[in-house]
């Protein structure tokens, strides 16, 4: 494989320094400037301007030399296929007539070629500049005098790319399966990575017999008794291994599959006169299967004691109430189909069957409830309401890995801001109660992306728009469930570590959400994030707190424990 190209952000300061100086003062809060980005890739700088994007000798625009550098990464796009790319937006989403300084400017336009070459957004803190501060009265003072210059204006002495590609389109659906492609591998690799570690853990389980049997032998029958060796020999035969599966998965039924499964060979009789060790061996496997659950309990438990308590709403939710409210909305619409995965969901949810009874088209079910145009939202409500329940079942992750070829639920939730109050409440406590199990809680981070709404998503940037969006409501019941998101997330970071390209986005919604004034518990929820932001991102999170406020001290004598929390935030200042 090549090399690659570097590529770098140029970062240029169009107030030059008015607004770090001023902004304090007309705004009450620290702007470090009016950022205008370019991308150098290929020896070019290129930028969007107001005479659409143009390219030249880096650091030879009217703005001289950029205020910063900074690498975004090696990119591995051949030169033709980054120009032909950029032929096409420049015939469409950036065209010259589309420059708006305040809405689709030059930063819009790095952070798409940013995602394009090298997969990663630039600076959060760029795209972040405070709508309050743009809009402002010394801002809109500067506009004229901004809009004058050249870079915006159309003369920044770039030269307009050359026209576009006649192959554009072919192109452009060859970059899009090549996506495609590299989000299957990324599944594939998921898949295989599993399998090991599940074949690891059965490795682990046959050690953990063998030794176990071995010690009951000598105990039991003496180290030079043959039916010890022909106790030995039993427990490698692949009758055994063949039980492990239905006691992991079920062990209410784990007795009678042992002594009722006719498939399996008989074990060797060394002493069939003697019946008694024959009873014996019956109790040492039963006592290994037995011993090796209990571990597997103790170590679930020992890992669910460890980690921060997630705040869940367990009790929120009648699930029968919901059951029969929906079955009474749809019951005269479904067809077969349907009808008997609502007989599944009611099995699962009402009969406690565990997620074995869910079909594998139950998830395609839960997609015709949710999107279905013709049902009211009450439908959408509580299907929610009864997912929202199952979500602090210790087997729901079964059913979320259903949705990894389709993403029904992460494509709903992406959709969050744009759902009537009511279905933002159910689908945000849905999400909220998943962080009570640790794989549901690690679902909700998944990086791999897919194409949704011609835009890349991926699990851990739905999960942060949710939280967002439910904490910046004017909603109270949205904001309890986003303060409690937004606690739950940070609880994740020491395992997560994409959780760093989050940190920033999430730690900017909670000091907006501090103007709002909220009660003691969500401040108390939203300080302890923040408390955890400022060590995931180090730099980025303490300058935000001191650009943007308010200042943590603010909120000092509200309760101890808040006092607590700022004290740990302080100290990163």
């Amino acid at each position: 494989m090549e090399e690659g190209a570097e590529v770098q952000l140029y970062i240029y300061d169009l107030s030059q320094g008015m607004a770090a100086t001023f902004s304090q003062m007309f705004i009450q809060k620290h702007i470090d400037g009016i950022w205008h980005t370019a991308i150098v890739v290929y020896g070019k700088e290129i930028y969007f301007g107001g005479s659409g994007i143009s390219a030249t000798t880096p650091g030879t625009t009217v703005l001289g030399q950029p205020l910063r550098k900074e690498t975004l990464g090696v990119t591995q796009v051949p030169y033709e296929i980054l120009l032909d790319y950029l032929n096409g937006l420049a015939s469409s989403t950036f065209a010259g007539h589309t420059y708006n300084l305040l809405r689709h400017n030059c930063n819009t336009f790095s952070n798409e070629l940013s995602q394009f070459l090298v997969g990663k957004q630039i600076p959060q803190y760029i795209l972040d500049l405070p709508n309050e501060a743009l809009s402002s009265p010394i801002v809109q003072q500067f506009l004229p005098i901004l809009e004058f210059n050249p870079i915006i204006s159309g003369g920044g002495g770039g030269n307009l790319l050359r026209p576009p590609s006649p192959e554009f389109e072919q192109l452009n659906q060859d970059i899009e399966e090549a996506r495609q492609k590299s989000a299957a591998l990324e599944q594939r690799r998921i898949a295989i990575n599993e399998k090991i570690e599940k074949r690891e853990r059965r490795k682990k389980k046959k050690k953990r017999k063998q030794s176990i049997s071995s010690r009951q032998s000598s105990v039991d029958f003496g180290s030079e008794s043959s039916t010890a060796r022909a106790t030995s020999r039993d427990v490698d035969r692949p009758w055994f291994d063949e039980y492990t599966p239905d006691c992991s998965s079920s062990s209410s039924s784990c007795g009678g599959s042992r002594k009722q499964n006719s498939n399996s060979p008989r074990r060797p009789y060394t002493m069939s006169d003697e019946p008694q060790t024959n009873g014996t061996q019956e109790r040492t496997t039963d006592q290994v299967v037995d011993e090796i659950e209990t571990e597997e309990r103790r170590e679930r438990e020992e890992r669910r004691k460890n980690r921060e308590p997630p705040i869940v709403f367990k009790d929120s939710i009648n699930v029968k109430e919901e059951f029969d409210a929906l079955v009474n909305l749809i019951d005269s619409k479904l067809s077969d189909d349907d009808l008997k995965s609502l007989e599944e969901l009611h099995q699962y949810m009402l009969e406690d069957e565990g997620s074995w009874a869910l079909g594998e088209n139950f998830l395609q079910f839960i997609g015709f409830l949710l999107n279905e145009t013709s049902f009211p939202s009450e439908v959408r409500v509580r299907t929610l309401n009864i997912l929202t329940s199952a979500a602090v079942k210790d087997d729901v992750i079964l059913l979320l890995h259903q949705d990894r070829r389709e993403h029904i639920l992460m494509n709903y939730a992406h959709d969050v801001d744009r759902l009537p109050i009511d279905e933002q409440i159910a689908l945000t406590a849905f999400m909220v109660n998943l962080f009570e199990s640790l794989s549901s809680s690690e679902w909700l981070l998944y990086i791999s992306e897919w194409t949704y709404s011609s835009s890349q998503i991926s699990n851990i940037r739905v999960s942060t728009k949710v939280a967002v969006n439910a904490l910046l409501s004017e909603n109270p019941r949205l904001q309890d469930l986003g303060s409690a998101f937004v606690h739950n997330l940070a609880s994740k970071e020491v395992k997560s570590v994409v959780f760093d390209d989050v940190a920033v986005e999430i730690a900017m919604a909670v000091l907006q959400f501090f103007n709002m004034k909220p009660d003691e518990e969500k401040l108390f929820r939203c300080m302890k994030a923040l408390g955890r932001f400022v060590h995931v991102s180090r730099n980025d999170v303490p300058q935000l707190i001191q650009m943007i406020g308010p200042p943590p001290s603010k909120f000092k004598g509200v309760s101890d424990r808040l006092d607590e929390q700022i004290l740990i935030v302080e100290q990163k200042l």
